[in-house]
């Protein structure tokens, strides 16, 4: 999926965001990236959405608990915070949404660093493969891929969604 695209779809979930913090009477949430992909879509809907407080990220490579399972080699970033997390309204941002391990790993670090009044999940993508009992709020995109498929947020500049397929490794495909 090409960058204009893309953009197209950020530009949706800002304005769903904006409507779901309405309903909830939230004026004045903080907002955290999930490294990489999510960091980039959040500075995006971050800039959108006109949020008062910096922008934050958080590196969940120590909190997965699927290492073995993926064979994950984790290249850790620091996670910033630059607010406090107590009683505060948390707009949580990831790439993509398939197994619900990294939000759940995402969840267990931000509760580190305090309780949030409350917590909003956007996701660019959302697939199927749910493991876990969590479901976003905001989605981007709901694409119908194959279970070998795979679906990555290139960037930081220009943002796209690339699909590639356990049998066409790295080939791009028609739009999701």
């Amino acid at each position: 999926m090409q960058a204009d695209a893309v953009d197209g779809l950020i530009g949706q979930m800002a304005e769903a965001i904006k409507s779901r913090l309405a309903e909830r009477g939230i004026s004045d949430p903080v907002m955290i990236g999930i490294h990489t992909g999510g960091a980039w879509l959040a500075e995006r809907l971050h800039r959108l959405l006109e949020i008062r407080e910096p922008l934050g990220t958080l590196d969940i490579a120590f909190y997965r608990d699927d290492f073995t399972r993926i064979g994950m080699n984790p290249v850790v970033r620091p996670s910033h915070l630059p607010f406090t997390v107590d009683d505060r309204h948390i707009i949580l941002v990831d790439d993509v949404l398939q197994t619900g391990r990294t939000i759940r790993a995402a969840l267990n670090e931000i509760f580190d660093y305090g309780r949030p009044a409350s917590v909003l999940l956007a996701t660019l993508v959302e697939r199927s493969g749910r493991e876990l009992p969590i479901e976003p709020d905001v989605v981007g995109i709901s694409p119908d891929l194959r279970p070998e498929d795979h679906i990555t947020l290139t960037g930081p500049d220009p943002l796209e969604l690339v699909i590639s397929g356990a049998r066409d490794a790295g080939e791009k495909r028609a739009k999701p």
